[in-house]
């Protein structure tokens, strides 16, 4: 069992294998319109973080990223700011 140095490390890995996991699914593993649910909600929560939450978040994601070793867990973690709405788009 992994040693997580704090509480919030631990839900946010919690919640990126959970999320992970959703995106993953295949149309038999879970119907579509629930897993788009599921990762539409955790969209609106987290924009829903101050700008202090969110600079934490997202730098404990960059953490979590650079310590991954599975290839496209890491690049599930490098592109999970911007797909679930923590940074703004300056266009």
């Amino acid at each position: 069992m992994p040693v997580y140095p704090s509480l919030t490390r631990a839900l946010a890995e919690a919640l990126v294998d959970a999320l992970w996991f959703v995106e993953g699914c295949t149309d038999e593993q879970m119907d579509p319109d629930d897993a788009v649910k599921v990762l539409e909600g955790v969209a609106h929560l987290v924009t829903q973080l101050s700008s202090d939450q969110r600079s934490e978040f997202i730098d404990l994601l960059g953490s979590m990223a650079a310590e991954e070793a599975d290839p496209s867990r890491r690049q599930f973690l490098e592109g999970f700011s911007d797909g679930f709405g923590l940074v703004e788009d300056d266009s």
